[in-house]
């Protein structure tokens, strides 16, 4: 059975996974693919909660300048990436389908730029609800861009927030987190790794080659110290530049889902979109098979540690 998505050059069947389908953005459009081996070979779910481009024609119809800000605000088909790697592991696989435009899937409810919202902020939110991001503009709703200004035409009603939170928000994650326990409960322990693509990092100095790839585990809040350590001790050996938790150290997915006291962990892994991607960020390049297969061993590493030992004792509580 074919999952969502486009088939931009990376190949892979499906036939093996369950697909489900969770909901509706608008006229049919799903907003999430969840696809769950039967067997549940693997300890590890994959999931790609900024990759979605199902646009709703009233949501492109909306913004100021859709082509700019569609590509900008997606991790450009990161999903491919975690599609492939899902295939040739077993891991189980949470694609979003919705865009990232209608709804930050990796942000909090409440961290909502409220001068966007026609009724304003409402009298039961506090002003310091919501965190810099959303001041920055890039909260639960994305509000402005650099190089662009404000995405949007007219101001959005409250209750299409709390529409889009309900429709989308609450069943990917509730989704994720069901996914998860299956999965703990299989195999005593559950890994989540949340994939993201990045923009080349800037060197700091003429003679830096900045990270290729960033692991994010919230200062060691979401995943056990271990796992991340495995991680980069992988990228190492492949040769692969890799950074821990800066500049990105995760976000609400994280925060919300990860639980090493009781072996759920939860690490974000950002992609440098110049390994994959053209530089139109139209395809994926020549080399998007190769990063695929870099990625697909980090998670056959990452497997076989998910499950407790006697030497993670917090995850045996």
């Amino acid at each position: 059975m074919a999952t969502h998505g486009e088939n931009d050059g990376i190949q892979g069947n499906a036939s093996q996974f369950a697909t489900h389908k969770d909901g509706a953005i608008s006229k049919g459009l799903p907003h999430f693919t969840l696809d769950i081996p039967d067997a549940l070979p693997s300890p590890v779910l994959i999931a790609a909660p900024h990759a979605g481009r199902n646009y709703p024609p009233d949501l492109l119809a909306s913004m100021r300048n859709p082509d700019f800000a569609t590509i900008r605000l997606e991790d450009r088909l990161v999903d491919l990436l975690a599609r492939e790697v899902a295939r040739q592991t077993g891991a189980a696989l949470l694609v979003a389908d919705a865009p990232r435009a209608l709804i930050d899937l990796n942000r909090a409810p409440g961290d909502m730029d409220w001068g966007m919202v026609a009724e304003g902020r409402p009298a039961n939110v506090s002003h310091s609800a919501a965190n810099r991001r959303a001041r920055g503009g890039l909260g639960l709703i994305p509000r402005r861009l650099n190089g662009l200004g404000e995405i949007w035409r007219e101001r959005i009603s409250h209750a299409e927030v709390q529409r889009r939170i309900s429709q989308v928000h609450e069943p990917y994650h509730a989704a994720l987190k069901s996914t998860l326990d299956r999965i703990r409960s299989r195999w005593g322990g559950a890994l989540l790794i949340d994939l993201h693509s990045m923009p080349p990092l800037k060197p700091r100095r003429p003679t830096d080659r900045p990270a290729q790839y960033v692991l994010g585990d919230r200062f060691g809040a979401s995943c056990n110290g271990m796992l991340s350590a495995t991680a980069m001790r992988y990228f190492g050996r492949v040769g692969a530049r890799a950074a821990h938790n800066r500049p990105y150290a995760g976000g609400y997915v994280l925060d919300r889902h990860g639980a090493p006291s009781v072996g759920v962990h939860a690490m974000q892994i950002e992609v440098c979109r110049s390994l994959y991607l053209e530089r139109d960020h139209a395809v994926p390049n020549a080399r998007a098979g190769e990063i695929a297969g870099v990625l697909t061993g980090l998670v056959r590493a990452l497997a076989e540690e998910v499950v407790p030992r006697r030497s993670w004792p917090q995850a045996a509580e």
